[in-house]
């Protein structure tokens, strides 16, 4: 672990064009915090207001003065810019300075690297950097070489990058041939859900909006939870028994973050199949948050992209014991929680319960009473709302609801 004093030191950069002042504020603060869990310390800002980014060197030629004069002054070791820059930007930045230079990307998948956890998880990263690094290669000579380590470094490393484009090839596509073998058990587990018809739920929202509180509230699942950014990155199913009896799945995702990389989103494609096939969304928003709105927005266009917008969703406003004065919720159906607040727990997993039965068809079945395990199996695998004792018959009445596809909708039910 790097201490303190090996901290290196940073300037942010950011170009204002058309965002509003706080959008703009807000994005470079989210920036500093990347910074800060990458392991690095901010010692200075540059900003500048442009109706475009300059398309040589991002920012203007007096601009690009000062950024010389501040990384000299504040003796900084990298330059983060907040936004992309395009293989040429980050060359003729560089023939004025003498560190690193990278942007958000870089520093997203930086921190990705250090997240990672799984084999899995490790190969989507170095898959992701790989492929944003391979067209970035030609002349970027001498800010390879000052890519000696720290910041933009972790995962593939420097003499992977500085190694020739068939070899970072070749290992693009051993990459993707170990991701299909994982995919192809996690497609095997997923059928096999499918198939018992189990209800699955999947968690969604901002990076550090409490998903893994959340989860380890529900389930006990003991998943690293801390206040940083992408503080969770391998994907968790864990079971989940309701209060009722029924048994579902609960999945945990990695954070959206704003302008979250392509290359990721590319990269996580197995990990996020995981919820896209879920019946039902846990939107975790961060009630607290000063940008609240912004994230929302980042989650629900990514949901978009990802062709998983259908999902029935279900908001959970968390944090509520942090929120200062009325809150005003904007996305339906919603609660407004604290995942730290059992009570809370309790009412969140009332409302699972009303929206799966929103979500799933009615049934009602004749149980004989020497099927003892059909019964549990009912209590376990659908929505118990009544079981009634008949003499005349000696069975039980079983009403509730099932998942459209469950075996329970099939020739045993009742017309």
């Amino acid at each position: 672990m790097e201490t303190k004093k090996e901290q290196e030191k940073a300037v942010l950069v950011g170009v204002q064009t058309t965002e509003t002042d706080s959008d703009f504020a807000y994005s470079l603060n989210e920036l500093s915090l990347l910074t800060e869990t990458a392991l690095g310390k901010v010692v200075g800002e540059l900003t500048q207001k442009r109706e475009r980014f300059d398309p040589r060197t991002f920012l203007g030629k007096g601009k690009l003065e000062e950024l010389s004069h501040l990384i000299e002054e504040t003796e900084a070791d990298v330059v983060i810019f907040n936004h992309a820059l395009t293989p040429g930007q980050t060359r003729n930045i560089q023939e004025v300075s003498d560190v690193k230079i990278i942007d958000r990307i870089q520093l997203i998948l930086d921190i990705f690297a250090m997240r990672a956890r799984s084999k899995e998880g490790k190969l989507q990263v170095e898959l992701a950097q790989l492929q944003y690094m391979l067209p970035r290669l030609a002349g970027q000579g001498i800010n390879l070489s000052r890519l000696g380590g720290g910041i933009g470094t972790r995962g593939p490393g420097e003499t992977k990058l500085e190694t020739d484009r068939r070899h970072i090839r070749n290992q693009i596509s051993d990459i993707k041939r170990a991701l299909k073998d994982t995919e192809k058990h996690r497609e095997r587990n997923r059928i096999h859900r499918r198939e018992s018809g189990v209800f699955q739920i999947g968690l969604m929202g901002y990076t550090n909006a409490g998903k893994s509180t959340l989860l380890n509230a529900l389930t006990q699942a003991k998943t690293f939870e801390e206040n940083q950014l992408f503080a969770t990155l391998d994907p968790l199913t864990r079971k989940l028994v309701l209060p009722i009896g029924t048994t579902v799945t609960l999945t945990d995702t990695v954070g959206f973050i704003q302008d979250l990389p392509t290359e990721l989103i590319e990269a996580f494609q197995s990990t996020l199949e995981e919820t896209r096939g879920v019946d039902l969304l846990l939107h975790v928003v961060d009630a607290s948050a000063e940008n609240m709105a912004g994230h929302e927005r980042t989650v629900i266009e990514l949901l978009k992209k990802l062709e998983m917008d259908h999902i029935p969703m279900l908001t959970v406003y968390n944090k509520k014991d942090l929120v200062d004065g009325l809150f005003f919720p904007s996305l339906y159906p919603n609660l407004l929680i604290s995942a730290k607040d059992p009570a809370d727990i309790e009412i969140l997993l009332e409302e699972i319960t009303n929206q799966m039965q929103e979500i799933m068809v009615p049934y009602q079945i004749e149980v004989g009473v020497e099927e003892g395990q059909k019964l549990v199996q009912l209590k376990q695998e659908t929505l118990v709302t009544a079981e009634t004792y008949e003499e005349e018959t000696n069975r039980y009445l079983v009403k509730g609801y099932a998942k459209k596809e469950s075996k329970w909708n099939g020739e045993n039910q009742l017309k």
